[in-house]
């Protein structure tokens, strides 16, 4: 199933509906497929189309976790609080600050 939908998402990679929602589709069939270090890259671009993109943010932390990253997992984290608050999006920044706090006691 993720294999599937991973190509069909890389195929449209680079055409007309290349942008920030469809590489953030593309980390998250990653990340479910357990490729956690592409996924954290496909979040990272989809941040390049869109910095402020919190949901990215969130995803690219839990990513960079998985693949056992911590230290850039928690500044993952910090900058989406900081779009988050931006943004006024206060669930996904109560969100991340749980993660952070989670990665941070964990010794991340």
């Amino acid at each position: 199933m993720h294999a599937d939908a991973i190509e069909r998402l890389r195929a449209q990679l680079g055409g007309p509906r290349d942008g920030a929602l469809l590489r953030f589709g593309l980390g998250q069939a990653l990340l479910g497929a357990g490729d956690a270090a592409a996924a954290a890259q496909a979040f990272r671009d989809a941040l390049g189309f869109d910095p402020d993109y919190s949901a990215a943010c969130k995803m690219l932390g839990k990513a960079l976790d998985a693949a056992g990253e911590r230290a850039a997992a928690a500044d993952a984290y910090r900058q989406g609080i900081a779009v988050a608050a931006r943004r006024g999006d206060r669930q996904a920044e109560k969100e991340m600050r749980v993660f952070l706090r989670r990665l941070e006691r964990a010794g991340g």
